[in-house]
């Protein structure tokens, strides 16, 4: 027998399901009350485009019988892919560098004489490439790294994400941003057209799915914080409980970097800013 006769019909074409306002608001309330994320209509066309793939996969033919499949028995699981469907993933090596040079220009030079520990949190690190950059900013500016104890957390709520950060492989051409000094020492070529990050690099960092907005495991503290370019997605109510909970997290002192177009301005008085998106716990 042939084996096409065996497989499923196929899904609807691309394109020809319509996402009523109705659904898209019912989406949207889902989204936002397991992520945390907020969809306004401007991204209807991204949740349309997004999850259409979803129906297909799914060999669906409305969002309404999508919505019911999110509240069904297997509902967790699409859940799950429903978000990090959704989920936008806009990550580079060695991006807003100051962030790095204020690391190891400034954070590792204070570390006090004899420290033993040091935590570091990449909170969204999306694909990896954060806290990769963050490992290769440690092995390059502490030579004694391996005699302390160093750790780097990498969260995300895109469990796809966790899992691509974890396995540490690229397309060649993203490794171009990292400095050819620590793309030689560190960038291992598996192909003509993907390298992968190094053992020494993946050995300080432990890759989590975490949503931001449940219960969060680990105790801290941290010495510091990456949360860029993430609370753009949340309001600002949102956005309070979350510095809130990362000001608990932190150190007294403890630095909290966060995205370009960020601001604590009117959201928390935990921090004080140093300059270019950097901010210090104070409170």
């Amino acid at each position: 027998m042939s084996t096409a006769l065996l497989a499923p019909p196929p899904g609807p074409p691309l394109g020809d399901v319509p996402l009523t306002d109705e659904d898209f608001g019912a989406i949207a309330a889902m989204v936002r009350e397991h992520s945390g994320i907020v969809l306004s209509s401007s991204k209807r066309d991204l949740v349309y485009s997004r999850l259409r793939r979803r129906l297909r996969a799914l060999h669906l033919t409305s969002f309404a019988d999508y919505r019911a499949r999110l509240v069904g028995a297997a509902g967790a699981e699409e859940l799950v892919r429903m978000i990090n469907a959704i989920t936008t993933n806009l990550t580079g090596f060695f991006r807003e560098p100051h962030h790095f040079d204020y690391l190891a220009q400034q954070m590792i030079p204070a570390l006090p004489t004899g420290w033993q520990r040091l935590r570091i949190w990449s909170a969204g690190c999306s694909s990896g490439e954060e806290p990769y950059t963050i490992a290769m900013t440690l092995r390059r500016h502490l030579p004694d790294v391996d005699s302390k104890d160093v750790r780097i957390l990498a969260t995300d709520i895109d469990t796809d994400m966790v899992a691509h950060g974890a396995a540490g492989r690229y397309a060649m051409e993203r490794a171009a941003a990292i400095p050819a000094e620590l793309r030689q020492r560190f960038v291992r070529r598996v192909d003509g057209n993907t390298v992968e990050m190094d053992q020494a690099l993946k050995e300080l960092i432990a890759f989590k799915p975490l949503n931001l907005l449940g219960e969060w495991p680990m105790r801290g503290p941290f010495d510091a914080i990456f949360c860029r370019n993430v609370v753009i997605y949340f309001d600002k109510p949102t956005q309070r409980v979350l510095f809130d909970r990362y000001a608990e997290m932190l150190k007294p002192d403890g630095l909290l970097f966060i995205g370009h177009s960020e601001s604590l301005f009117r959201v928390s008085d935990r921090f004080q800013h140093l300059g270019r998106t950097v901010h210090r716990r104070i409170k």
